[in-house]
């Protein structure tokens, strides 16, 4: 065994360096101004964020040969490893199937004699956290090329190279099954809920009225700037109100003095049972407020406060069916920001339900809102440990540790 930085290789193992090893290479953008440098262009051109593709067969866009030999741009050749290097992919690791270039958010690693290539582009899905971690810079966080050429990689024997591809082609691949599973079994538990709520609100024999008819208040937030202040209450925005969970983030509101709150008419103080309304940008995202927490909230958020023949619940659900989408979809205007006007949601059409009735429904679908909850939770962790057991198959991989072992605990 060798030892270095902590890390135990077996014998016939190298650590090295990645450029002892292999060159490498970054692409290049041609010019945009010159049309001929794209315009019926053949040449497969690359961007960053076409690198997690894993396998790369195909590019979304093209340079000519005018556009290659007027740039930094170079042709990698097949089996050519890619790794992102700037932004929201830095990190990502891809593996060319065509000869393609790519722009000069990417680093090409130039296959050789003494790498085979799915072990390096293994090797580097490996590496991703620590690349990102070395990533510098703020809006646009890159890895440089150097940092890519000094990362260490072990290097075994060309065989044990080839052992370590099989096994990892394999596992990963039944990895890529069981992830695929979990992820339609999620999507089936979340559209069980959506399809009984929609055949809630469609099957029933009821009238309909004015939605204004069953609140006592729809208004909207301050129009005003409110004034900030280190101590006080919560102020918040559509930002601070999570679209899958429905719930307000509070840790990441500004406050506003007390005595600004205390001026403020009634109906834009939410109070326990209202139900907040998002109404510009990602319209229609609703919030039940469920406790006495005293808060304030911009204009772009709506407040339904139900008169005493709504049940606050029974509304919040309503919100989420298809039928209040498809009216807010149909009412909703603008361009840049679509915004559902105050006066479209009052007039939004609302089934008129028996009080008793609406108890019932709600009690029916908080009962299976909580099991369709149960089994999303368990299909999203399912997917969360194979993430997680990819990490651990790599990080014994290229240790040195990695054995032909049966895959059951995949499935």
């Amino acid at each position: 065994m060798i030892q270095d930085e902590g890390l135990r290789l077996p014998n016939g193992w190298e650590l090295k360096k990645l450029g002892e090893v292999c060159d490498t290479g970054a692409g290049g953008t041609p010019l945009k101004a010159h049309k001929d440098y794209y315009e019926g262009g053949t040449i497969p051109w690359l961007m960053s964020g076409e690198v997690s593709q894993g396998e790369v067969f195909e590019a979304k866009n093209y340079i000519t040969e005018k556009g290659l030999r007027n740039s930094s741009a170079k042709l990698f050749p097949i089996n050519t490893v890619l790794v992102a290097m700037y932004g929201a992919t830095a990190g990502q690791v891809g593996i060319l199937k065509l000869e393609a270039c790519t722009n000069q958010a990417v680093c090409g690693i130039l296959p050789n004699e003494k790498t085979i290539p799915e072990y390096l582009f293994y090797c580097f899905l490996s590496k991703k956290q620590d690349l990102v971690a070395q990533a510098v810079g703020g809006a646009q966080p890159n890895i440089s090329q150097i940092k890519i050429r000094n990362t260490k990689i072990p290097l075994p024997p060309l065989p044990e190279q080839q052992r370590i591809v099989a096994i990892l082609d394999k596992a990963f691949a039944a990895i890529a099954k069981a992830k695929a599973n979990a992820e339609q079994n999620l999507k089936n538990a979340k559209q069980l809920f959506e399809s009984y709520l929609q055949g809630v609100f469609e099957n029933g024999d009821w009238e309909f009225v004015k939605l204004s008819e069953m609140a006592t208040d729809i208004s909207d937030g301050d129009h005003m700037p409110p004034p900030k202040s280190e101590f006080g209450l919560p102020f918040i925005t559509i930002s601070n109100i999570n679209k899958q969970t429905h719930k307000i983030d509070f840790s990441a509101t500004f406050k506003v003095p007390e005595k600004y709150y205390d001026d403020l008419k009634p109906n834009k103080k939410p109070i326990k049972g209202d139900v907040l309304y998002t109404v510009t940008g990602s319209y229609g995202i609703p919030v039940l407020i469920e406790d006495d927490f005293r808060f304030c909230f911009q204009r772009h958020i709506g407040l339904i406060r139900p008169s005493k023949k709504l049940d606050s619940k029974l509304l919040y659900y309503w919100i989420l069916s298809p039928q209040a989408i498809s009216q807010a979809n149909e009412t909703a205007t603008g361009t840049a920001q679509k915004t559902v006007s105050l006066k479209s949601l009052r007039n939004f059409n609302f089934p008129y339900i028996p009080f008793k009735e609406q108890q019932t429904i709600v009690r029916q679908l908080d009962a299976l809102r909580a099991e369709t909850q149960k089994l999303e939770s368990v299909y999203q962790k399912k997917i969360e440990d194979l993430e997680e057991l990819k990490k651990s198959i790599l990080q014994k991989a290229f240790a040195g540790e990695l054995k032909i072992e049966k895959l059951e605990s995949v499935n």
